[in-house]
């Protein structure tokens, strides 16, 4: 609900705010006033462009600020979390045009893009000016008139869970297919890698162990060489080492007995003795199992050139993630295997998803088309109250199930023949901008305990309307505007004295320079104001009689 509008300096208004009420707001006052100015000050707030045109007073920035009350709008919730603007239950809107002609716009005092406003504005305010194209020519605005009539929105709902499933499963099988094709081209060339791994037989860590083993073969002489003199030295020379040890023990043990610390030198010379005599038979062991043997040579280091040549091919460094890659290409080449598996799956499952959405949104359709004819029937006699006496809507439904989506088959057109001419066509070309508003106003006023309305704006609805016409049109508003906020600028008295709050627009010279103002109106002055619009600036007693009982009623 829009609670205050504020404008300074927006064409000939220089400071004005006004205070809406929750229901239905009238603003009247002579032509030229200044009542379309304050649309068109709204409308900048609600994301029109800005004209630079506007700022009268050039070395002033025109600033035009709306106050919005949103407790318990969930949509509007939703778009400030979507959108990383912090939630709360009064929304500040304000567009301000500086003096080098810039234009700014600011949600809750954080500046916002343009396209940031107008989305958050179509969720405050429906403005429905003259001359406008209206939402009502949209398709998805009156796919969601005949949902709202349906009441089968659980309906609904369970048919877009059907086609989000069999969207996903239909997606998951074009890609499946997609993939097949992509294993049929790289088929060959994996088998190709698979069967040279599978032939090279590597087992684990073997190309570290062979290349382990190579090093020790191609040195095994000199390795030899070096195990027999350690050999010789420790056991088998002229003064073999461990000899020299027995030697030297002998000499000691003799004084064993005349010094502490003998006994234990003696014991530890035993020891190493034996260490040494262990050393030499391993070493002696050992060496007699290292031969030089040329073949076994060649035949590692072909098996390793081999080795080396995959790990190089496949970008890999040691055999254990060579084997990785080889077990790679073989899961490659059973996903080929398993794929024909997975494929008749997903297409049975979307055939079966498919089957069942289009069978659910018959139904939709067919909750769609009850609701045509009472809509037709309602409409077309608000239409003959509201002034429009020749105007029919018609309604077509075209079931199309190649062109099913997210709401459904239905191929929705609202047609519209202004002069019973019995030429239907869709609304969007043929309605006038008067026309389009009253039908916006019949069409809305049946679905207004339906569908989450905004605060509905009409600019002279009431154009080319008056007496009864305009009385119906008046007494349509006062009971749409019973559940939602309305605001309506409008020449007719009819309409004016349905108001739960009028405001009256009017003209003023201050300092020499002309400026429009608004003020709410009291009772007796909205009685005096009414009877002006029905017989001019020197009412009759008559037409005060007259505008008391518009009020009154």
């Amino acid at each position: 609900m829009l609670q205050k509008l504020s404008i300074q300096n927006y064409a000939i208004i220089d400071d004005l705010e006004i205070s809406f009420s929750g229901k239905l707001n009238v603003i009247t006052g002579e032509t030229g006033a200044g009542k379309s100015i304050i649309a068109g000050a709204l409308a900048l707030i609600l994301g029109e462009r800005a004209d630079t045109a506007v700022l009268v007073n050039k070395g002033k920035k025109c600033f035009v600020e709306g106050i919005f009350d949103v407790k318990n709008k969930i949509q509007i919730k939703k778009f400030l979390d979507q959108n990383e603007f912090d939630a709360s239950d009064e929304i500040i809107i304000r567009r301000e045009i500086g003096t080098n002609g810039k234009s700014r716009a600011f949600i809750n005092d954080t500046p916002v893009t343009l396209s940031q406003l107008t989305g958050l504005s179509s969720l405050l305010v429906d403005l429905h000016q003259q001359f406008d194209t209206l939402q009502l020519g949209q398709s998805d605005f009156q796919r969601e008139v005949l949902d709202a009539l349906a009441d089968h929105a659980d309906l609904l709902h369970h048919y877009q869970q059907i086609f989000k499933d069999w969207q996903i499963t239909k997606k998951a099988w074009t890609e499946l297919k997609e993939q097949k094709k992509q294993f049929e081209k790289e088929f060959d060339y994996n088998q190709f890698q698979y069967n040279e791994l599978e032939d090279a037989g590597f087992r684990e860590n073997e190309l570290e162990e062979l290349d382990a083993e190579l090093r020790l073969l191609t040195n095994s002489e000199e390795i030899k060489s070096a195990l027999s003199k350690v050999y010789c030295d420790l056991k088998e020379n002229e003064s073999p080492i461990i000899q020299q040890l027995k030697i030297l023990y002998n000499q000691l043990q003799v004084y064993s007995s005349y010094h502490p610390d003998l006994p234990n030198l003696l014991k530890r010379l035993q020891s190493s003795q034996i260490e040494l005599q262990d050393i030499a038979d391993e070493t002696d062991h050992v060496s007699s199992h290292i031969n030089y043997d040329p073949e076994k040579i060649e035949r590692i280091s072909e098996r390793l050139s081999s080795g080396y040549k995959l790990l190089k091919k496949h970008g890999v460094k040691t055999t254990n993630e060579l084997l990785q890659v080889q077990q790679q290409y073989a899961e490659k080449l059973q996903a080929v295997l398993n794929i024909d598996e997975q494929l008749r799956q997903k297409e049975t499952e979307t055939e079966k998803l498919f089957s069942e959405a289009k069978k659910q949104a018959t139904k939709v359709s067919e909750g769609r088309k009850q609701q045509m004819k009472p809509l037709e029937e309602k409409v077309n006699k608000l239409l003959v109250q509201v002034g429009m006496p020749n105007a029919r809507l018609k309604i077509e439904i075209n079931f199309k199930i190649e062109d099913l989506s997210f709401y459904g088959a239905d191929a929705i057109e609202f047609l519209f023949d202004a002069n019973k001419s019995g030429q239907f066509q869709p609304i969007r070309k043929v309605a006038s901008g008067g026309e389009l508003s009253r039908l916006m106003l019949c069409i809305k006023s049946l679905v207004v305990q339906s569908i989450d309305l905004p605060t509905m704006i009409f600019d002279e609805i009431d154009t080319g309307i008056s007496g009864e016409a305009a009385r119906q049109a008046g007494i349509i508003l006062k009971e749409l505007a019973s559940k939602r906020q309305l605001i309506c600028i409008t020449h007719q008295p009819q309409i004016a004295g349905k108001a739960d709050a009028h405001f009256f627009v009017y003209k003023e010279i201050v300092k020499d320079i002309v400026t429009t103002n608004i003020r709410l109106l009291n009772s007796e002055e909205r009685i005096t104001t009414i009877a002006k619009m029905l017989s001019g600036e020197k009412p009759t007693a008559a037409a005060i009689e007259n505008a008391r009982e518009m009020v009154m009623n």
